[in-house]
């Protein structure tokens, strides 16, 4: 593995988990109030094209990082719908 690979695990693991806080608490208190609904979309919209960059690029640091944080933003979106 790369070195530079390292680096990137590193940076998509902390910017990953950075979603777990927000998810668990709106997963939680059903409060999606000071979400926007336009932020969500364009994270998920972002993620999603991170990711298909990653599967072209063959990153599997970005592909993994992306994967999860995807599914994170989804969730948040979700309950951004539901919750309105």
């Amino acid at each position: 593995m790369h070195e530079t690979q390292y680096l990137g695990y590193a940076a998509g693991i902390i910017t990953t988990l950075a979603f777990l806080p927000q998810a668990f608490r709106i997963i939680r208190t059903r409060q999606t109030r000071d979400i926007s609904l336009l932020w969500a979309l364009a994270m998920n919209a972002g993620s999603i094209l991170w990711l298909l960059y990653g599967i072209a690029k063959n990153d599997l640091p970005m592909i993994g990082a992306n994967c999860i944080t995807l599914f994170l933003l989804t969730i948040i979106l979700y309950c951004k719908m539901r919750y309105r």
